[in-house]
C-alpha cells in the first residue's frame, strides 16, 4: 500500500460493514496479529473468575484495544492484572460447531440482550431484514441512545470481535487536530509502529487483488472513483491475507468469503484474542472474568479502590454481586462504557473528585453510509469478501474518506456500498439522569447533516459522472443515507481535559482511562490503531512514573 494513502501511512482501515440477512453487515474497529486458527483454538481468556474479597494490584475494566494493551504491558512489567469483561469469553462452539454465527443467519449469539436484531442495513430490495432472536448475551450491542445507535462488541476482545479490521494510521498532517497535546513525532516513530506490529497489520497483495473474484466490487469502486478524479487507496487490515487467498482457492474453511464479520469471524481475522490478549495471557500474570460488569468504583479505606461487580448469566440476569479491592483501576470499557460509568460515579458521589470534563467531547467519527445503484454493465460480483481493503479519499477537499465496502448478499446486486468517515464538528455530552438512574447522551440526529454533506462531495460527483443514482432501499423506505448509527464511538473522557496528558483521571490518583474515551470524537480514519497506539504511549509513561 502507498504510504501516502488517504488515511494513513502503513495502516489499514477498520471496516464496518457487513449486511445481514442475505446481505452481510457491518461494524467496526479491528483486531490483530497471530496465526490463523479457529476462534476456539486461539482465545486468550483465562478461566480464573475473580472471587469476592479478592485484592488485585491492577484491575482493568474491559478487554478491548486499550485494556488489552494495558494488561499486556503491566504484566510484562511484573504487575498482576485482572480484567473484567461484561461480555462472554467466546471460546465455546455453538450448535453448528463454530464459535460465531454467520452474518446472514443471526441467532442467539448475534445480539446483546435483544429479542429482535437491529441490523445496520435494515432493508434490502424492499424487504425488512430484522428478525426475532432469543435474548442472550450475544456479541453485538446495538445500543440506542440520544438519537443514535452505537454498535459495540461484547465479549473478550471487545470491538475487535465484530469490526472489519481496517487498521488505518491517520495521515501525519491530520494528527494535530485529533490529539493536539500529544507529541506527533513520538507517536509516528514509536507508538504507531508498535501498535501496527502488535496488531498484525498487513495489506492485500495488489497483484492478487486485480484478479480475485471477491474484490470485483472494490475494482468497480476504484474505476468510478478514479474517473471522477478521486484518489483510490489500499488500506491495511488485520485479516490474514494468506488465509483469504486460501479461502479463494478452496483449501481452507471460508471465513471472510463466507460473509463472516458482524457477529464474529471464525478463522481469518486476527482479533485481540489472537494477539495482545494471547500475549498477555502467556505472561501468566493476567486473568479475565467474562460476564462480569463493574457497577461502582470508590476510594477504599487505607488506599486503593473498592470495586463492586455484578456477575451475569447468559440472559443478562445478575447471579452474584462481588466486592473486590484494587490498587489501581484502568477504565477500558469503550468510549460509551467508560463515559457512562464515570459520569455515574461522579454524580452519585462515589468519585467526587472527578472534574467537570467527564462526559464531554463525545463524537461519532463522522460515520455515515450510502449505496449507489450501478448500471448492468458494472456488476460488482456475487462473491464479495467481507473484509474491505480500499477507500476513496476526499478528506482535504471535502472532509470525507469513504471505505469501499462489501455487500455480501451472495447474489449480484449491481450496487456499490460505502461507509464514510467525515470531519463532523458536533460533539455530544453524557449527563446523569438521577430519576432514571442512568447516564444519557444528548446527541441529535440532525447533527449528522454535515457528514451527509461531506460524503456528497464524493458521491454526487461520481453519480453525475457515471449517470447512476443512490440506492433508496437499504436504510428504510426511500432513505438514502445511513445517518442513524456509528461504529466508531470516541470521547467522553478526553485526554488532557478529563485526564492529564497520559490518561490519569483528575482528582483520584490511581485511576486511569486508557481507551477510545480519551479521543475527542474524530480520528479522520478508522480509530482502533490510534486507540492502540495511544494506549501504548500512555501505559509506557504510567509504568515508568507510577509503578
Amino acid at each position: 500500500m502507498n504510504d501516502d494513502s488517504p488515511h494513513g501511512t502503513r495502516m489499514r482501515g477498520v471496516s464496518r460493514r457487513r449486511f445481514i440477512a442475505g446481505t452481510g453487515s457491518l461494524l467496526g474497529s479491528a483486531a490483530l496479529a497471530g496465526q490463523v486458527v479457529p476462534a476456539h483454538a486461539a482465545t486468550a481468556t483465562a478461566a480464573a473468575v475473580i472471587e469476592p474479597g479478592a485484592h488485585v494490584p491492577a484491575l482493568v475494566i474491559g478487554t478491548g484495544y486499550g485494556g488489552s494493551v494495558a494488561a499486556l504491558r503491566l504484566a510484562q512489567a511484573g504487575v498482576d492484572v485482572h480484567m473484567v469483561e461484561m461480555g462472554m469469553a467466546w471460546d465455546t462452539p455453538g450448535p453448528d460447531g463454530k464459535i460465531f454465527a454467520n452474518t446472514t443467519s443471526p441467532d442467539h449469539r448475534s445480539y446483546w440482550l435483544r429479542t429482535r436484531t437491529k441490523q445496520p442495513l435494515s432493508n434490502f430490495l424492499g424487504f425488512p431484514l430484522d428478525k426475532d432472536v432469543p435474548r442472550h448475551t450475544g456479541i453485538l450491542d446495538a445500543e440506542e441512545m440520544g438519537g443514535i445507535i452505537v454498535y459495540q462488541g461484547r465479549g473478550v476482545g471487545g470491538g475487535s470481535l465484530v469490526n472489519g479490521g481496517m487498521a488505518v494510521t491517520p495521515k501525519r498532517e491530520n494528527f494535530g487536530a485529533v490529539l493536539p497535546s500529544v507529541d506527533a513525532d513520538e507517536m509516528y516513530s514509536v507508538h504507531y509502529p508498535r501498535a501496527n506490529a502488535g496488531l498484525g497489520v498487513g495489506t492485500v497483495d495488489p497483484t492478487w487483488f486485480e484478479t480475485a473474484d471477491c474484490y470485483q466490487y472494490a475494482r468497480v469502486g476504484r474505476k468510478h472513483a478514479q474517473r471522477s478524479g478521486f484518489p483510490f487507496v489500499f488500506v491495511p487490515d488485520v485479516y490474514d491475507w494468506d488465509y483469504m487467498e486460501q479461502e479463494a482457492a478452496g483449501t481452507v474453511p471460508k471465513s471472510a468469503l463466507a460473509g463472516e464479520i458482524l457477529y464474529g469471524n471464525n478463522y481469518g481475522k486476527k482479533s485481540l484474542q489472537k494477539t495482545y490478549l494471547a500475549k498477555a495471557r502467556a505472561t501468566g500474570r493476567v486473568s479475565i472474568s467474562p460476564l462480569h460488569k463493574v457497577t461502582s468504583v470508590a476510594p477504599a479505606t487505607g488506599g486503593g479502590f473498592t470495586v463492586a461487580i455484578s456477575q451475569l448469566d447468559t440472559t443478562g440476569t445478575t447471579t452474584a454481586t462481588k466486592t473486590v479491592t484494587a490498587d489501581r483501576v484502568f477504565f477500558a470499557a469503550g468510549s460509551v462504557g467508560t463515559s457512562k460509568l464515570l459520569v455515574g460515579l461522579k454524580a452519585t458521589g462515589a468519585l467526587p473528585g472527578l472534574n467537570s470534563e467527564v462526559g464531554k467531547g463525545w463524537g461519532d467519527n463522522g460515520n455515515v453510509m450510502c449505496g449507489r445503484a450501478n448500471h448492468l454493465w458494472d456488476p460488482t460480483g456475487a462473491l464479495q469478501s467481507a473484509i474491505p481493503c480500499s477507500g476513496i479519499d476526499n478528506w482535504a477537499a471535502g472532509g470525507a474518506f469513504a471505505e469501499v465496502a462489501p455487500l455480501p448478499t451472495g447474489i449480484e446486486t449491481y450496487a456499490s456500498f460505502y461507509l464514510s468517515i467525515t470531519k463532523n464538528p458536533h460533539r455530544a455530552r453524557f449527563t446523569w439522569n438521577a430519576a432514571a438512574g442512568r447516564a444519557e447522551l444528548d446527541w441529535q440526529t440532525a447533527w449528522k447533516q454535515p457528514s451527509i454533506d461531506m460524503a456528497k462531495t464524493i458521491f454526487d460527483k461520481i453519480n453525475a459522472k457515471e449517470g447512476t443514482i443512490y440506492r433508496t432501499d437499504l436504510f428504510g423506505v426511500y432513505k438514502i443515507w445511513g445517518d442513524h448509527l456509528t461504529y466508531h464511538p470516541l470521547g467522553g473522557a478526553v485526554l488532557n481535559k478529563a485526564t492529564d496528558n497520559y490518561g490519569r483521571l483528575h482528582g483520584h490518583p490511581g485511576l486511569y482511562v486508557i481507551d477510545g474515551a480519551l479521543i475527542p470524537g474524530n480520528t479522520s480514519v478508522n480509530p482502533f490503531v490510534t486507540i492502540t497506539a495511544l494506549a501504548e504511549r500512555n501505559i509506557e509513561a504510567i509504568i515508568a512514573a507510577d509503578l
